[in-house]
């Protein structure tokens, strides 16, 4: 719901404001018109659009396309459409929470600091460091997979000078301006969204018989009487243990894949009129999470069965880009020769522009952590176009960790890197859902209406303790094969549940260092400075 922009003051502002002899406070007097800093040198450059489609660059890599095909071959067609369908629930729940607090307090990397602001600074840092490190280490992550998918088509290519190439045009689009960055990411996602709806369309049209066979094969996969079909596969387990076991790696799978409403988020800091344009971006994950991941998983589980020899051969010999993809399978199957090159021509595009969006969302995070004073303030110095310059260089210097992988002695250290950051995205989505109970109890505590605030979210606060609720059973549930009888691995213990272990080891070194005191709710402020700048500048926007 978009409303007004002047909301109502908490009641302890209010109370001073009835005193005559009380001045206002130096924000106040001082804000400018012409230069508003919102709290930090960001500049708000993003138009809506570019909004709109970053959120689809973060969230689609090649887990969508290529990967998939791994938890389907675990749970069968039935079970991965389920499962995806079901956490997509929880993801629009996490996006309930962001959309109503960042809409109202637009700010630079806002859920981490409304954990410093609503709970404890302390919960502030570790969810900052668990987040930047969790962004930070998928970018050397998807420059190696760029280096894999050019390989569809050729190995010629030195590796080093791939890695050289994407790390300088990523350095270009993030160092020198962000609307750049926000152009280049709306091209990129732009050619994301093509190839899911046309491998929708793809899937439509040969599953009626639009193919050179005239084959229509619909659902025949999820028929159990078809020697390769199954609704619901067998993992690890025969019987109905084996297929809820099945239901339960897709589950998992899917809990890891799915993302969309923190990267929207990221960008409120540099968006442009954001109590018109954030509310509209939040409300289109909805469209997203449900045309891109539950349609994308049920079109995977139709194209091709759950065990199909050539799927199975393709994910065990790591085959290069779109060779693994399941679409890809299908394609060669139906006899259509070009169209996987076109996947994978598309597929290099998406992983080049997740890669670049987790830069930008590393370095605004760790931007951020600066401004709460939880890094070194140089941080915090932005270039005059408003790119945080020092967080950008320390995000592209991680990233250069891709070079491990010239080493084949070296490259298992990136992998275990990656590895041990799977707990992270699930964390961090616990922590924006219980940041926002304390931000909904401190409302009511202040009498706060939610109806004044620029964008009332709908099933609060049961979207936000159902979130909580899913991702931490999700983050603990993520490793549970290594329990089970002769399957304890040291290794695959310690890549689930490292981080699950530093994040509360984070909060506690912090809390005791610099003796952090709980939250109280009912003093707490909403950022008044930082929303009387946005005020201004909005208005100033207006009038014009």
């Amino acid at each position: 719901m978009e409303g007004d922009s002047t909301i109502k003051e908490p009641r302890l502002l209010k109370r001073q404001s009835r005193q005559s002899n009380v001045e206002p406070p130096d924000w106040e007097k001082n804000a400018e018109l012409d230069q508003p800093h919102f709290g930090s040198e960001a500049r708000r450059k993003l138009k809506n659009r570019h909004i709109q489609l970053i959120g689809i660059g973060g969230t689609i890599g090649t887990a969508l396309f290529v990967q998939i095909g791994i938890p389907l071959t675990k749970g069968g067609p039935a079970s991965l459409f389920l499962a995806f369908t079901i956490w997509c629930t929880f993801i629009m729940a996490v996006n309930n929470c962001m959309s109503e607090m960042v809409s109202w307090i637009p700010i630079p990397s806002p859920f981490i600091r409304y954990a410093d602001h609503f709970v404890d600074p302390a919960l502030g840092f570790a969810a900052g460091v668990n987040f930047f490190v969790f962004e930070a280490a998928l970018i050397p992550f998807e420059i190696v997979a760029f280096n894999v998918v050019l390989k569809f088509w050729t190995d010629k290519i030195p590796l080093v000078a791939v890695i050289c190439f994407v790390i300088v045009t990523y350095a270009f689009l993030n160092l020198f301006a962000v609307k750049y960055y926000g152009e280049s990411e709306f091209w990129l996602a732009l050619g994301k969204a093509i190839l899911i709806v046309g491998l929708i369309c793809f899937t439509f049209i040969t599953m009626v018989g639009g193919n050179p066979h005239r084959d229509a094969y619909g659902f025949r996969y999820w028929n159990p009487s078809n020697v390769s079909g199954a609704p619901f596969g067998e993992y690890i387990q025969e019987g109905n243990l084996g297929r809820f076991m099945g239901f339960l790696a897709c589950l998992i799978s899917a809990s890891f894949t799915i993302a969309g409403p923190d990267y929207v988020a990221m960008t409120a800091g540099e968006a442009q009129m954001p109590r018109k344009v954030l509310p509209v971006a939040f409300n289109s994950v909805f469209y997203r999470l449900t045309t891109f991941f539950v349609l994308g998983s049920l079109c995977i589980g139709i194209v091709v069965p759950y065990n199909d020899p050539d799927l199975l051969r393709a994910i065990s010999n790591a085959r290069p880009g779109a060779g693994a993809s399941p679409y890809t399978i299908a394609m060669n199957r139906l006899g259509i020769p070009i169209l996987p090159h076109i996947v994978n021509a598309l597929v290099l595009s998406a992983v080049y522009s997740a890669g670049n969006s987790y830069v930008y969302c590393a370095s605004r995070t760790l931007y951020g952590l600066a401004l709460e004073r939880k890094m070194p303030h140089f941080l915090t110095r932005c270039t005059a176009t408003g790119v945080p310059i020092y967080c950008v260089a320390i995000t592209l210097a991680v990233s250069t960790l891709a070079f491990l992988q010239v080493s084949e002695s070296a490259s298992i250290v990136l992998t275990w890197f990656v590895n041990l950051v799977t707990a992270s995205q699930l964390l961090n989505y616990a922590t924006v859902a219980f940041t926002y109970t304390r931000f909904y109890t401190a409302l009511k505590k202040q009498e706060i209406s939610r109806d004044t605030l620029p964008h009332k979210s709908f099933w609060q606060p049961f979207s936000a303790y159902y979130a909580l609720a899913g991702t931490l059973t999700m983050a603990f549930v993520g490793g549970y094969t290594v329990f089970l009888p002769g399957n304890w691995d040291i290794p695959s213990f310690l890549f689930s549940y490292t981080m699950i272990a530093i994040c509360p080891i984070l909060f506690i070194s912090w809390k005791i260092i610099h003796k952090t005191k709980w939250r109280n709710l009912e003093k707490v402020d909403f950022f008044e400075k930082e929303r009387h700048d946005i005020d201004q500048y909005e208005r100033s926007l207006s009038e014009q």
